[in-house]
Parts: structure tokens; C-alpha cells; sequence
């Protein structure tokens, strides 16, 4: 029997999200490890929410990130908020995501650290 993911999840039920999404990534949670058990703590989260065919729709956030950015912005955020969102935890998000590499490897087919490496410049670009 397979282990439910925590990482990716696929809804059961309707989201509450402004979306018609499908399911979530998550990219930010409080974790500690032990062993091989990963301990969430969803105090302080980011989502990154799909469609079915699994393109991008935005990031939910939870309020404690809401709070901890300083911005004006809802808890659901696209477009060039969610730039800026992914641009202040990059360093924060790619090290959550180290705890799930082999999943995030088959998402997006390639390790985390090259992944938001390599992401940076391009998205600072879709705030110019």
C-alpha cells in the first residue's frame, strides 16, 4: 500500500480557492525530519495550486506569510504577486522542496536546486 503524499495532493473535494484547480504543491511548510518521517507544520505554508492538465493558477499562503511579507495581498495570489512571493522564499521554498526531491523530480523533471536556480532571473524578468 502506498504512502499518501504530503507533497502533491489531489483534491477529494471542491477547493476553496478562487480557481477551478485540481490539485497542490506544497512548496513552504515548517518541517522536521526524522529519520525517514517528515513532520509538517502547516502554521506556515505556500501552495502552489493546478488545474487538471497541471498548469500553474497561483499560491495560496497561509496568514503567518501574509504577515511575514509585509504586503498588501490576499491569501490567494497570481500574476506578478505570485512572482514576487516565489522571488522572497526561493531560497526557503527550494530547501522545503530538497525534502521531497524525488517527487519534485517527477513533477517537473529536475532536481529542486537547479530548478529555482535557474527560475530566478526569469521570473525577477516577469516583474519588469
Amino acid at each position: 500500500m502506498s504512502k499518501q503524499s504530503q507533497f502533491i495532493r489531489i483534491y477529494k473535494r471542491t477547493s476553496q480557492s478562487p480557481w477551478d484547480d485540481h490539485s497542490t504543491v506544497l512548496l513552504l511548510a515548517n518541517a522536521s525530519q526524522s529519520g525517514e518521517e517528515i513532520e509538517l507544520d502547516f502554521s506556515r505554508y505556500i501552495y502552489l495550486h493546478r488545474d487538471i492538465a497541471g498548469r500553474i493558477l497561483g499560491l495560496s499562503l497561509s496568514k503567518s506569510i501574509i504577515v511575514e511579507t509585509e504586503l498588501d495581498c490576499d491569501r490567494y495570489v497570481s500574476g506578478e504577486m505570485m512572482y514576487v512571493i516565489l522571488l522572497m522564499y526561493v531560497d526557503e521554498i527550494a530547501s522545503f522542496c530538497e525534502l521531497y526531491a524525488e517527487e519534485f523530480e517527477a513533477l517537473f523533471l529536475v532536481h529542486p536546486s537547479p530548478y529555482f536556480t535557474s527560475n530566478i532571473e526569469y521570473w525577477a524578468e516577469k516583474l519588469d
